[in-house]
């Protein structure tokens, strides 16, 4: 009963009944990444292929949300990160919207309006859902060339991933996004003439990258670096572009891809790559020490599990979840996921709570509540 009626009150901001206490110290930057797809299953068999370690267990405060959207109990992505960008509940394809398709304001868009920096990253088009949460409001994820409008809208200072022929190659109209990111002050590189590693930053410009046509490849097949060297360099070069600090989302987008596909390796390869970015966004936290961190994931994917047989090199894995009756495509879940935090207002991160109130701590975290 309870939760039928959390489900119906989708679409309005996370309330508490209690606030949590102000942060000890207000952080100035703050870096989110978000592994797609990644519970509990995931890490673990990303850490034991791993030699038995991840980065993620460098974080002291841990906590879990409830993925649930708006209409559904096992959300999606686009209802996942809506949540996280703009603190509401939403139903499930909606990117920067409510139930009513109203846009509602992003933490990138609000970072941008309070002077400070802004870039996203991720290992799928930059108009996927995750990405798209942050910088585009449009009643549906699929909407791919309308979500590329809107970064010429919202000018994010950087962002990386692939995508380019929604920007250059448009099906619903003439327009050269790519052209009109380079008139309006935009140093745009792509895969076709150099790696990401490779592209000069000069903090003077805002900076575009795609790393691919459409959806960049997997890990397996041959992917480069680029996350990890987005991780690396993207905090120094948001932190030269404001005095007023930075925002910045990073995502794993195809962990949860790997679980689509119920593909043990698939989902491995890309959950170490991932845990090396957040390894690098950590060592800048510490260097920096203004900066919060905080790690998550939208949902499970596959309802994936580490089964009998399996030892350190070798997983032997279980799906549960599926969209189809032959069982060749893994499906959501609506298990809870964990939060890690590190850094000024980490604290604020313990517990159990909505996935909309990752937005909320990261305000209050800011000091922006």
């Amino acid at each position: 009963m309870w939760l039928l009626i959390a489900i119906g009150c989708g679409g309005t901001r996370s309330t508490a009944v209690s606030a949590p206490p102000l942060p000890e110290q207000r952080a100035t930057n703050v870096i989110l990444l978000i592994g797609d797809g990644m519970g509990l299953a995931q890490i673990t068999a990303g850490m034991y292929r791993n030699g038995n370690r991840l980065h993620l267990e460098s974080f002291e405060v841990v906590g879990l949300h409830k993925t649930y959207a708006a209409d559904n109990l096992v959300t999606d992505s686009a209802a996942g990160a809506t949540a996280f960008a703009c603190g509401v509940k939403t139903y499930n394809g909606a990117i920067g919207v409510n139930v009513d398709t109203m846009a509602v304001t992003t933490l990138l868009e609000e970072a941008e309006a309070r002077g400070m920096a802004t870039g996203l990253a991720a290992t799928s088009t930059i108009v996927h859902a995750t990405p798209a949460a942050f910088v585009a409001h449009v009643a549906h994820r699929h909407m791919y060339e309308d979500i590329a409008e809107w970064f010429l809208r919202n000018e994010v200072d950087c962002f990386v991933g692939g995508g380019w022929k929604y920007f250059a190659e448009r099906q619903k109209d003439q327009r050269n996004l790519i052209d009109e990111l380079e008139q309006k002050g935009y140093v745009v590189g792509s895969w076709r003439t150099h790696r990401f590693a490779d592209m000069p930053l000069d903090a003077s410009a805002n900076m575009a990258f795609f790393t691919a046509q459409d959806d960049p490849p997997r890990k397996l097949d041959g992917r480069d670096d680029y996350l990890i060297d987005a991780a690396t360099r993207l905090p120094r070069f948001l932190k030269q572009r404001s005095d007023k600090g930075f925002f910045l989302m990073i995502e794993g987008s195809q962990i949860d891809w790997g679980g689509h596909a119920v593909d043990a390796a698939y989902i491995v390869s890309e959950m170490i790559e991932f845990d090396e970015a957040i390894g690098r966004a950590l060592a800048f936290a510490k260097e920096d020490g203004h900066t919060l961190v905080v790690v998550t994931a939208d949902h499970e994917t596959g309802g994936f599990s580490i089964n009998p047989g399996s030892t350190q090199d070798t997983i032997v894995a279980g799906f549960s979840s599926f969209y189809d009756a032959d069982h060749k495509r893994g499906a959501h879940t609506a298990a809870m996921v964990p939060v890690f935090a590190w850094g000024p207002g980490a604290e604020l991160f313990r517990g159990i709570y909505e996935n909309t109130a990752i937005h909320d701590k990261i305000r209050q975290a800011l000091g922006w509540q």
